[in-house]
């Protein structure tokens, strides 16, 4: 997850550049990719869920939506590599 002042801040890049260092330390990446509509609502990026800077200090609700189920497919993906 990433997120930046403004819509183009960069947010995919950074998140892309994290991954090489976790894959450095033989992590698994869970991305969301296009599996939840919730991804589209929140910008479409597939890599992981961004944030913009909130308005009124609130995050939208989109943009929460898209972290639920990125975490959600992040315990998803963990307890079939434990049940392996």
């Amino acid at each position: 997850m990433s997120s930046a002042q403004n819509s183009h801040g960069g947010q995919e890049s950074t998140i892309l550049s994290f991954y090489v260092t976790m894959y450095h330390w033989g992590a698994i990446v869970v991305a969301p990719g296009y599996t939840d509509p919730s991804i589209f609502a929140a910008g479409g990026n597939p890599y992981g869920t961004s944030a913009s800077q909130p308005q009124h200090g609130k995050v939208a609700e989109t943009e929460l939506a898209a972290a639920r189920h990125q975490a959600k497919r992040l315990v998803e993906i963990g307890r079939k590599l434990v049940q392996s």
